[in-house]
């Protein structure tokens, strides 16, 4: 196992009715910003859960942030916070909201180009409002972590940050608010989860039987979980053990100690850059074909994962590898999600942007290895087409 440094100030709310105890969360003498995207916290009732919470709090709201949220919807608020001298921020929504509100807080407080954040990865980060959450949709991990991701499509990039004053103070989890979510957004947030505990599992031994049997548990629970969530959206338990793995999947407990890849992250945020494919599609398309190329680097992790999570333990070395790279597609296949670049219409020309895109933002080492350069990006997407 790695030396590691772990620490995770993130105070967790989580149950049926937690959105209640937002009064003893949020500072009294507080101005809040409460900020979510579209209308479906307003329609679904939680908006008005949070009102209730937070009544007689001196509160304003900021409405509007997209999916993969916009860099230029997030500078719209950094401007009312200041103008309206906002002390507390709160998130509510899923992780682009989550995302958008760390970026939003940390550019409230930095006196330069709030694009160097973006560039420089947050480094340039040295403080922030500080802010909690309330997640509607369980996926990212963002509600118990210290990163986010922001597009920009005037830039063409969509570009990750993170710093250690970017962790929410509290998130609220109720699962309860995810009974009415869309079986895309489920589906979604699933694959998500999914794709983030592998990122940091399916690389290569370092003695780490903590972090891979947790890893391996939580795989195991969505693949068990994720199809009955589309078939039963009201089952208290099922919805419960999502929401509480796909945090778990992404606040650094499984990560401490380990080797981690994320190249399948880097390349799918320029294929949602390119034409706005749900970020968790993009995933879907670039892992299976990603582990089948790098397959020689990750073997022993491979068949750890074959026997460990799916049960595939006869045949040779190569034939248990296929064998789950396979079940991994079926996976995601089962929960909707198509896998080809084609089904989102990317072509040999949207390869070729792609890979650009890469070498502009500095995506030309990526992996456990950092041996994942734009020839092997490009061998990966043409896998997939």
């Amino acid at each position: 196992m790695k030396n590691f440094n772990f620490h995770n100030p993130t105070r967790i709310l989580f149950g049926k009715g937690s959105i209640a105890e937002l009064k003893d969360q949020v500072p009294a003498d507080a101005k809040v910003l409460i900020l979510y995207g579209g209308g479906s916290a307003e329609r679904t009732g939680v908006l008005d859960q949070v009102r209730e919470a937070l009544a007689g709090r001196a509160i304003l709201e900021f409405g509007g942030i997209e999916p993969n949220p916009r860099y230029a919807t997030t500078l719209k608020a950094v401007e009312m916070i200041r103008e309206n001298a906002v002390t507390f921020l709160l998130a509510v929504g899923g992780g682009s909201v989550i995302d958008a509100t760390k970026f939003i807080a940390a550019a409230v407080k930095y006196d330069g180009d709030a694009w160097d954040i973006l560039t420089s990865r947050g480094s340039v980060i040295t403080q922030a409002v500080p802010f909690g959450s309330v997640l509607t949709l369980p996926a990212t991990g963002s509600e118990m972590n210290s990163g986010g991701v922001i597009t920009n499509p005037e830039k063409e990039a969509k570009l990750p940050f993170s710093s250690l004053y970017c962790y929410p103070v509290f998130s609220v989890l109720d699962p309860e608010v995810t009974y009415t979510l869309p079986s895309r957004q489920i589906a979604n947030g699933v694959v998500d989860a999914f794709v983030h505990t592998i990122e940091q599992y399916l690389t290569y031994p370092v003695a780490a039987r903590v972090q891979d049997g947790f890893a391996e548990a939580l795989l195991r629970t969505l693949i068990e979980l994720g199809p009955k969530a589309l078939e039963t959206p009201e089952d208290y338990d099922i919805r419960a053990n999502l929401m509480w793995t796909a945090t778990m999947a992404l606040n650094g407990l499984i990560g401490a100690g380990v080797p981690q890849d994320w190249a399948t992250h880097m390349i799918g945020h320029e294929i949602t850059a390119l034409n706005d494919t749900d970020h968790a599609r993009t995933l879907a398309v670039v892992l299976p074909s990603l582990i089948d190329d790098q397959r020689e680097a990750k073997r022993e992790k491979l068949l750890q994962y074959a026997s460990n999570v799916w049960n595939i333990r006869e045949g040779s070395d190569d034939e248990r590898i296929d064998a789950v790279i396979e079940a991994t597609r079926g996976f995601f296949e089962q929960m909707g999600i198509k896998t080809r670049l084609g089904d989102y219409d990317v072509d040999a020309d949207g390869i070729n942007h792609i890979v650009s895109a890469l070498k502009e933002h500095g995506m030309t080492a990526l992996g456990e290895h950092n041996a994942i350069g734009p020839d092997e990006a490009r061998r990966i997407l043409e896998a997939a087409l």
